[in-house]
């Protein structure tokens, strides 16, 4: 198990940068100008120095405006922030900051808020050599055969709502980086992309019914000559006994999951497949599906109360909703504080060390 990592807000005196990201493929595309940012990130590093009516405007209307400038430059700008859910974008006049800089994938954006303004520098002598989008060229395949895997969770082998979700950036770098504009503008406009991932959809359920697809099996991908490419070897990938680590989700708690005014955990989706749903019945990943939530009972494993909740099925995270301000406000969470999480028994664990 990866050790947990604790993110709080520091003083950025310590890094004068604290949010770094090289460009991805959509975050250049002039075409539908946006920057993505992390959740975590932009709630750690942004947000905890707004002002409570920026914050709460951010959490009711999805948006909030502020003046960005760069430091490259000196030019003062107003953006916005969107909050889609796992993932904010910067918009606004970001399409002008892309072609007045000329930025291009690999390029490393740096990022702060200070003095009530948001700040970003791309510096050019901190530019990741690589070729524009047009003339990249994956690694040839003696280098890895199948540069995308992913091992298949419940969601990925539901016949009745069959879909295949993969990250955006294997898919950018791996796929569209082999095709034309042409391709690429299409692809934008049918709305297949979702943001922080791309979903495989058409004939997705019959693969599925035909190979006998299971939770654990690791499905591999490449594009090879116009044609994407997909095998799934027999052997399979089962997550580790609960005995190996008896809390396999462990979350630093983010602004958004300690806010008592709009109360929800946020957990990945993988997690929450991978250790939870993986143990329900199919009638219960059934009805979730169906009707995008189920009830559940919770237990707090520090204080044996029991809570009746609801799980929030939200795409590519999930909600656990009902007493979670309840929580929040009895144990006093804040951001930076661990929660780990296990399915048992029927009953969904949770617990918070001091």
């Amino acid at each position: 198990m990866k050790r947990t990592a604790y993110y709080s807000a520091v003083p950025q005196l310590q890094d004068q940068w604290p949010i770094k990201k090289a460009l991805t493929f959509s975050d250049v595309d002039i075409t539908h100008p946006f920057l993505t940012l992390s959740r975590q990130q932009v709630e750690t590093h942004i947000m905890v120095y707004m002002t409570p009516q920026q914050q709460e405007h951010l959490r009711g209307e999805g948006q909030v405006g502020f003046n960005a400038q760069d430091d490259d430059t000196g030019e003062m700008s107003v953006m916005k922030l969107k909050w889609r859910g796992s993932y904010y974008n910067l918009i606004g006049k970001w399409g002008k900051v892309v072609r007045e800089k000329g930025l291009e994938v690999g390029q490393e954006i740096k990022l702060r808020w200070l003095n009530g303004c948001l700040h970003f520098s791309v510096p050019q002598n901190q530019i990741v050599t690589m070729p524009p989008p047009i003339r990249m060229i994956a690694a040839p395949l003696a280098h890895d055969h199948w540069p995308i895997r992913k091992v298949l969770t419940s969601s990925d082998v539901d016949p009745n709502h069959p879909f295949l979700p993969l990250p955006r950036k294997t898919v950018e770098e791996h796929i569209l980086v082999h095709w034309v504009p042409q391709e690429r503008e299409r692809l934008r406009k049918e709305e297949q992309w979702r943001g922080n991932y791309y979903n495989l959809i058409g004939k997705w359920g019959t693969i599925i019914r035909h190979k006998g697809l299971g939770v654990g099996q690791e499905i591999r991908i490449r594009w090879t000559n116009g044609c994407l490419y997909f095998s799934v070897p027999d052997e399979r990938f089962v997550a580790a006994a609960s005995g190996h680590d008896n809390w396999p989700i462990k979350k630093a708690l983010t602004l958004s999951d300690v806010d008592t005014n709009h109360p929800f955990l946020t957990l990945p989706g993988k997690a929450v497949e991978d250790h939870i749903l993986f143990y329900w019945t199919h009638q219960a990943r059934e009805q979730l599906r169906d009707e995008h939530q189920v009830g559940v009972n919770a237990r707090d494993g520090d204080t044996g109360d029991v809570y009746v909740m609801k799980l929030k099925w939200r795409g590519s995270y999930y909600n656990l909703i009902g007493k979670w301000g309840k929580i929040i406000r009895e144990k006093r969470l804040q951001v930076g504080r661990e929660i780990r999480v296990r399915w048992d028994n029927g009953c969904l664990i949770f617990s918070v060390p001091q």
